[in-house]
């Protein structure tokens, strides 16, 4: 979740000072937390012999002669998915005011409740979160089902990340005065931007490979569809009726 230093942002106090901090400790807890949680496992369990269906941290743990490990790592792992799901809900609820502001998802969702807070944002986010929970229902094979919902995420992701390199390189273009001024510039730049985009290909080459996950990679057009249909229809005339209005002023 990178990107919700960007959310995180808007209601950060001195963000100019805060922001880069937090920016520039994401590679050390990356090293940390991933690359170095990897070698550990792979210098015990080769990589080829690790289950699908079992953590490799409890195979780890049980090598280790720890025979509690499956609890362990099952309070570890829902502390850490309770965490995404709140810095999930948290990004959600601020883009959907933000977005309701900008008159481009339904005004309801632009209302604060007493303490400041996009409640219905809130609300809204939990109901899809409640719906994910029941998708495991409808796809009777566990891993298949985790498979599925994990690769969409992945892919959605990838979908993200590419708008943002390419509203980057639109922001250089149309900007450069601006981004002259800033206090806090991408390492890299422009080009950085274009090695991102090809890793964000070489990652969907990648899951086409494989046919679970290709599955994912054919659904998750349609959710690009709906967002370019919905933008169309609803977005851009109420621009033009927003535009009509001002001229007559």
């Amino acid at each position: 979740g990178v990107e919700l230093s960007g959310t995180m942002a808007a209601e950060t106090k001195d963000p100019e000072k805060n922001l880069p901090k937090a920016v520039n400790a994401i590679p050390t807890r990356i090293i940390i937390f991933y690359v170095l949680s990897l070698v550990m496992i792979m210098s015990v369990t080769p990589w080829i012999d690790i289950p699908a269906d079992q953590s490799p941290f409890v195979s780890l743990f049980l090598y280790a002669g720890i025979p509690t490990s499956a609890i362990i790592m099952n309070m570890v792992v829902l502390s850490s998915v309770m965490s995404s799901m709140n810095s999930g809900v948290f990004s959600t609820s601020r883009m959907l005011f933000g977005l309701a502001r900008d008159g481009q998802a339904p005004q309801a969702l632009a209302k604060l409740s007493r303490r400041a807070v996009p409640a219905q944002g809130l609300i809204f986010s939990c109901a899809f979160i409640m719906f994910g929970a029941a998708f495991q229902y409808f796809v009777p094979n566990t891993m298949e089902a985790f498979t599925l919902a994990s690769s969409l995420c992945v892919i959605l992701f990838i979908s993200i990340w590419a708008m943002i390199m390419v509203c980057y390189l639109r922001y250089r273009k149309l900007r450069p005065e601006l981004h002259e001024k800033s206090t806090f510039k991408m390492p890299g730049g422009i080009w950085m931007s274009y090695v991102v985009l090809a890793f964000l290909l070489f990652a969907l080459v990648i899951l086409s490979l494989e046919p679970d996950t290709l599955k994912a990679l054919m659904i998750s057009p349609l959710w690009l569809i709906l967002l370019a249909v919905t933008y169309r229809v609803l977005y851009i005339p109420r621009m033009r009726q927003l535009g009509k209005k001002l001229d007559k002023r």
